[in-house]
């Protein structure tokens, strides 16, 4: 097996179809609703075109939930509200249709995936096709030592190389992209943090759940103890996925970075997937074009990123709950833009007024 560069994926990301772009902008001149009265669905629906390379554009048919799971050992530091290695309890309520994700999809008709990328957690408590693709159990604790080897971030980004390839073999045509984890808030403002070149206090947040304060100081300080760690390693991607990210992180980079290859969109959720798309976009820097950030989750990492890859959420309603919940909400929006955009009539063309007879 060949020593993978993330730096390679840029060489093979194009930018959405600009000229299908231009295309759909005309046909929206040209329907029987004036142009700007559908706000942004007109530019959701544009965008997607582009992304389809068609137009009119296609209804997005097969929407699939995909959620890497995890868990970080920097949550022993006392930084999230829940317990550390709990999140095999997350996929469990996902699994059993009992969280806000499973419940959403079901109603929006998305089919969900759940891949343990490192759970810290027996593997027999879950099903065979989730924990198929652990790369390790739980990962190191950031502050003091690294979340991953070398080899083991390498193995996290080409599992989810290898899932975005299966997705989009398999016809799925938009992907809402999510986490289940526990400590990963803290590990994304890490990554934040040292790719924007800002201090730990800028970039701490409250969490899914949110902390009481003695917990956002511990959570500051692991996050200014693991960003020593992180800044020496900063122009290598892989290296800063392996010091300071964990399988999860790892395995969501490399699985963005091959949707963007395979042409698939995808809409992020939380402060969890902006920070993977950060790191995808330092190796490839059209990436970020094929993504939509679905919603606004108040993590003050996540707007950060967000405003560093030019995404512009679609929602805000303060959803912290995390597991994909907030891009689900903004399925329907993406839904509606393309519906509308295929479905809406063209205007009439208005008859030419005939010309008065010449008199010889």
């Amino acid at each position: 097996m060949t020593t993978l560069n993330l730096d390679d994926f840029s060489d093979l990301i194009e930018r959405p179809d600009n000229g299908v772009r231009r295309d759909a902008e005309e046909r929206r001149e040209r329907l029987s609703v004036p142009a700007g009265a559908l706000g942004r669905l007109d530019e959701l629906a544009e965008w997607l075109a582009a992304a389809q390379g068609r137009v009119p554009v296609r209804p997005v048919e097969r929407p699939r939930v995909v959620l890497f799971a995890a868990d970080h050992g920097i949550a022993a530091a006392g930084v999230s509200a829940r317990p550390a290695g709990g999140a095999h309890a997350l996929v469990r309520s996902v699994l059993d249709g009992a969280s806000p994700a499973s419940v959403l999809a079901g109603r929006f008709g998305a089919s969900v995936r759940v891949v343990d990328a490192g759970l810290d957690c027996d593997p027999g408590l879950l099903p065979e096709d989730v924990v198929r693709h652990r790369v390790r159990r739980g990962s190191g604790r950031i502050d003091v030592e690294d979340a991953l080897t070398r080899e083991e971030a390498e193995a996290a980004v080409r599992l989810g190389v290898r899932i975005a390839d299966e997705e989009a073999d398999s016809g799925t045509d938009l992907v809402v992209l999510g986490d289940l984890s526990v400590g990963g808030t803290t590990v994304a403002a890490v990554l934040v943090a040292a790719l924007c070149g800002t201090d730990a206090s800028v970039v701490t947040g409250r969490g899914g759940v949110p902390i009481d304060d003695l917990a956002w100081m511990r959570k500051c300080a692991a996050i200014r103890d693991a960003l020593r760690r992180a800044r020496p390693v900063l122009g290598d991607q892989l290296a800063l996925l392996a010091a300071v990210g964990g399988a999860d992180v790892a395995a969501i980079t490399g699985f963005l970075l091959q949707c963007a290859v395979r042409r698939t969109p995808v809409v992020l959720d939380g402060v969890v997937s902006a920070a993977c798309g950060l790191v995808a976009q330092r190796a490839a820097f059209r990436a970020p074009d094929w993504w939509l950030a679905g919603q606004a989750s108040g993590e003050p990492a996540q707007a950060k990123a967000l405003d560093r890859m030019a995404l512009n959420p679609l929602l805000s309603h303060g959803v912290t709950v995390g597991e994909g919940t907030g891009a689900l909400l903004a399925l329907p929006l993406v839904q509606a833009a393309a519906a509308l955009a295929a479905e809406l009539p063209e205007r009439a063309e208005e008859p030419q007024p005939e010309e008065p007879a010449r008199k010889d």
